[in-house]
């Protein structure tokens, strides 16, 4: 008898976990430093695909570490390749984060995507490197459709409570500044220097992160939109967690999926219960998104993926 998808996620095959610093630079973009990575290497002779992780932004980086950890792991020990990298300017990278644009981070991504596939030619040189998964939470979805709209890269999509308009990402990290403002009017005032600053080129300190004018614009233009036709079947995987029982997905979310599925992806959105992580005070975990996301790229139903949280958990720390 065939062993069930339970089974087989209740005993995952070991992986290899490598970190290392990879040099960013290319021959059309020299001095762009060192990305910090971790490889995460299924003990299979044939990995079932590989998956590139586009943090998100700021401190919901921070706050996504733990859960984008438990992901990482169980992806691997189910015989997927993953690559994690932080970004310029973010966590182990060089640079600093007021030194970031939005158009080096596009670039970063698709470097990274270059990356994971080297390393898969390296460890698997018998097999072709699959279509990558972009696996991108929050902001990072933008970045991931951006980049690869921009490259014209063929890939697949899983994306965590993305957020669907950098417009809106923006504003919510200028309120964090303006929070700090004693009364409505001194908000306002404050509010207008802000974006005057921005017009003109300047840095803006926000919770702690120098923000460039250059990644404000950019991220200001940013709207999560497939780039081309889904080109031979490219899915999108999308993923909300929501404490309501039963969890639903968001209704401002109904818009972006309905482009995606107009441009000829196959698309797949659910939502599952959990906390917003990605903005608890204490870092928390959303156990059902690991297990549901394991499920989407296997094509599995939801309630049938169960993941051993408690052990990954264990694993990981």
């Amino acid at each position: 008898m065939a062993a069930s998808p339970t089974a087989a996620l209740s005993a995952p095959a070991a992986a290899r976990i490598e970190p290392f610093f990879a040099d960013w630079s290319t021959l059309d973009h020299p001095g762009r430093g060192r990305r910090f990575c971790l490889w995460h290497a299924p003990a299979l002779s044939h990995p079932r695909g590989c998956v590139v992780q586009v943090h998100a932004l700021a401190e919901e980086m921070n706050k996504c570490r733990r859960m984008a950890a438990l992901q990482a792991r169980a992806l691997a020990e189910n015989g997927y390749a993953v690559l994690q990298f932080d970004l310029f300017g973010c966590g182990d990278s060089d640079g600093d984060f007021g030194d970031s644009t939005w158009t080096q981070w596009i670039r970063d991504v698709q470097v990274a995507t270059d990356k994971a596939a080297e390393r898969w030619s390296r460890d698997w040189p018998q097999h072709p490197v699959p279509r990558p998964v972009l696996w991108a939470q929050r902001a990072g979805a933008l970045l991931a459709s951006a980049a690869a709209a921009d490259a014209g890269l063929p890939c697949d999509f899983l994306f965590w409570q993305p957020s669907t308009s950098g417009k809106l990402v923006l504003q919510q990290l200028l309120r964090l500044k303006l929070a700090a403002a004693l009364d409505g009017a001194q908000a306002k005032v404050l509010g207008e220097a802000l974006r005057a600053g921005i017009a003109a080129g300047q840095t803006t300190e926000i919770a702690g992160y120098r923000v460039s004018a250059d990644l404000a614009r950019g991220l200001e233009a940013a709207v999560l939109a497939p780039g081309s036709t889904g080109v031979g079947g490219a899915a999108l995987h999308w993923l909300e967690t929501h404490s309501r029982d039963p969890a639903t997905l968001l209704p401002a979310s109904l818009s972006s999926l309905e482009r995606w599925r107009s441009a000829g992806y196959v698309v797949r959105a659910e939502a599952v219960s959990g906390p917003p992580f990605w903005s608890t005070v204490e870092i928390t975990e959303a156990p059902e998104l690991v297990s549901a996301s394991l499920a989407m790229l296997e094509g599995r139903p939801l309630p049938a993926a169960r993941a051993d949280v408690a052990a990954l958990a264990e694993n990981a720390a």
